[in-house]
């Protein structure tokens, strides 16, 4: 799945998608043979657990050490 669907999909902007991939937080699988990044299932999982910590108040470093943190779950 490319960008913009996992944006219309998930209501997380591109912008915010580049970013959170910038800042390490969520990067995609890969990329297109044309650059485009492309996201796995796995993918989107990580990316609703970083929305979902979002909404509770978490900031992005936060978010990223809970993520991180091999007995969160």
């Amino acid at each position: 799945m490319l960008i913009g669907e996992v944006s219309q999909r998930s209501g997380v902007s591109v912008r915010m998608l580049r970013h959170y991939d910038r800042i390490g937080l969520m990067s995609p699988s890969g990329r297109t043979s044309t650059g485009y990044r492309r996201y796995e299932p796995d993918d989107l999982r990580r990316l609703f657990r970083v929305e979902s910590l979002r909404t509770l108040g978490l900031s992005l470093e936060q978010v990223g050490r809970a993520l991180d943190d091999p007995d969160f779950d």
